[in-house]
């Protein structure tokens, strides 16, 4: 077999060539901090690392969620611990007009500070969001939960559904709630013993009337009913509370999940730096040498033996 000088040559430039290869790429790596550059260097190990990302990012996603919803039911829930609080002054107010010691016209200013608190309630009720839309609506979001008739009645115009968000991979939560759920209407027996359905509002304006006029029969009618009122919202404040506890619930899980999966997306994406550099430190002496046998190779020929 004949050794000729252009073999030699090719042989140590293909040594070079593929050690100074290595070399980048392990440069490369350390630069980047990741073990895998391109797909094709490791197409099992990138594959792996593409899930691993995508879940990551819709956990991200529901986390997100998460926090959306927990603003939003936060807000319900001051919301709806506000309306409380103005049902509970409208029923102490009640208490003083019923007392028979109260003349006609000290009833006709408590019926003002009735009045006024009803209307914070109807405003409360039509609350908006930092987005604008209307919590207590339904899916009609844009539409005022409850509007005033000419005449001065109030009637709901939202709808009944409600509106579900992913917060995990099988778990979802309520972010509204309809505007009836939480002021409720009451069953008024009638004087026959007939039963019907009275509006929040209706209840509130006839308790308000009954006061003006003195008409205490009235006005210890809707005594009793501002109890179902207030009983109405604060089930729907429990209700926010309960899920509320869910997100808190979910926000953990949710947390320890991240941390899992991240913790196994470095183990096969990110570089042992002590390995890399040791590897790319080895490399370099390699291609030191392969350098260095180079030039002494490419020194040699017949001549020198001829000499």
């Amino acid at each position: 077999m004949q050794i000729s000088t252009s073999l030699l040559f090719d042989r140590a430039g293909t040594q070079m060539s593929n050690l100074q290869n290595e070399l980048t790429r392990s440069q490369a790596q350390i630069a980047s901090k990741k073990q895998v550059l391109n797909p094709s260097d490791a197409p099992d190990q990138a594959a792996a690392i593409s899930r691993l990302k995508s879940v990551i990012g819709r956990q991200d996603s529901f986390a997100s969620n998460v926090d959306t919803a927990q603003m939003r039911l936060n807000f319900e829930d001051s919301t709806l611990g506000s309306a409380n609080d103005a049902l509970i002054r409208i029923k102490e107010l009640s208490i003083q007009a019923a007392n028979d010691t109260v003349d006609p016209t000290a009833r006709v200013a408590i019926a003002t500070e009735m009045q006024a608190m009803r209307d914070q309630l109807l405003s409360l009720a039509n609350s908006q969001d930092t987005g604008g839309n209307y919590i207590f609506s339904g899916s009609k979001s844009k539409t005022p939960a409850f509007q005033t008739a000419s005449d001065g009645s109030v009637s709901y115009q939202g709808d009944q559904a409600k509106t579900n968000i992913a917060v995990g991979e099988r778990s979802t939560t309520t972010l509204n709630r309809p505007g009836t759920s939480a002021f409720v209407r009451v069953v008024r027996t009638a004087a026959d013993g007939s039963s019907e359905g009275v509006g929040f509002f209706q209840a509130l304006d006839d308790l308000i009337a009954g006061t003006k006029t003195s008409n205490i029969t009235a006005v210890q009618r809707g005594m009793g009913e501002v109890d179902k009122l207030s009983e109405g919202v604060l089930l729907a404040q429990a209700d926010v509370g309960t899920n509320l506890n869910v997100l808190d619930q979910q926000s953990a899980i949710l947390t320890d999940t991240k941390l899992t999966l991240k913790t196994a997306l470095s183990s096969v994406e990110d570089l042992d730096y002590a390995s890399a550099i040791t590897k790319m430190n080895v490399q370099m002496t390699a291609m030191q040498a392969a350098q260095a046998s180079f030039a002494k190779i490419s020194q040699l020929s017949l001549f020198n033996y001829l000499k």
